[in-house]
């Protein structure tokens, strides 16, 4: 059973500070799109900030 992707990219936040979309993308082992799903819900649930950077989403623990 695999872990649960919003748990792997929170506790991926509190190791590294930042990941982008493309790392995200890569610890899930999905594509760009559903990492970016994962960590927009994680915004709406208010446990994840994205800062827009020179086009790069930059995401953080809230």
């Amino acid at each position: 059973m695999r872990p649960n992707p919003k748990a792997l990219l929170l506790q991926s936040m509190r190791k590294e500070r930042v990941i982008t979309t493309s790392e995200a993308a890569v610890i899930l082992r999905c594509s760009w799109n559903t990492a970016e799903k994962h960590l927009l819900e994680l915004a709406l649930e208010g446990k994840a900030v994205r800062l827009k950077k020179q086009g790069v989403n930059l995401w953080l623990e809230n």
